[in-house]
């Protein structure tokens, strides 16, 4: 049984590159119901948007594909949430998440929303093309524990260490944790811009939040 379910793990994933939609929602389906845990699950369709990025990096893939391969991801997802842990409600904090502004792309931002949610927390999705002023009222306006900030454009970047001054200016720096993703995101970036965490996927910047959750930051 484990080699064949590792057999329709690697197919689930293959699913995902090749944006097979109904294929992707079937395997998800059958795996849960063969008792395969949902973070497994997801685990190995994260792998599969991992390479969805190598080839879009490379120039083998192109936005529209990126688009695909996302929204074949989230309707996996969808599947998925009946078997995935956790309260809906925000059991674990708040978070506030956005696409900074002049940037409109939210695949990634997306997921993480999604996987937030199901594991239990209050998700505040501003979109994209979030301007600094928005963002900051937001954090102020829900308390919330947890910012995250996405940007796939190099020409936004500049974005997010303006949020971060505006926070400081505004008195919320030391009351909510940052954490920052996207495509062009690098952990150097990160680390420069004064945010508290780089996540290179949807899985592991839920990770680094839930981690925060249990620790009370």
């Amino acid at each position: 049984m484990e080699r064949k379910q590792q057999k329709e793990l690697r197919k689930l994933m293959d699913s995902i590159v090749g944006f097979d939609v109904e294929s992707t929602k079937e395997e998800a389906l059958a795996l849960a119901k063969q008792g395969v845990p949902a973070d497994k699950i997801i685990e190995r369709m994260t792998e599969g948007m991992n390479e969805v990025g190598k080839k879009y990096a490379s120039g083998e893939f192109f936005v529209p594909e990126l688009i695909m391969a996302g929204e074949t991801m989230k309707e996996a997802l969808e599947v998925l949430r009946p078997y995935m842990t956790g309260e809906i409600g925000g059991r674990e904090g708040t978070v506030v998440l956005a696409t900074v502004a002049g940037d409109i792309h939210d695949i990634g931002k997306n997921i993480v929303a999604t996987l937030l949610t199901t594991a239990g927390f209050k998700v505040i999705d501003l979109g994209v093309d979030v301007p600094v002023e928005k963002i900051v009222e937001a954090v102020r306006a829900s308390h919330a524990e947890i910012l995250g900030m996405s940007a796939l454009l190099t020409t936004n970047l500049e974005q997010i260490p303006a949020v971060i001054e505006a926070l400081k200016k505004e008195g919320l720096r030391n009351k909510v944790k940052v954490i920052l993703g996207g495509a062009t995101v690098t952990e150097e970036f990160a680390k420069k811009a004064g945010v508290d965490a780089y996540a290179k996927d949807a899985l592991t910047g839920v990770g680094v939040c839930k981690g925060w959750a249990r620790s009370g930051q």
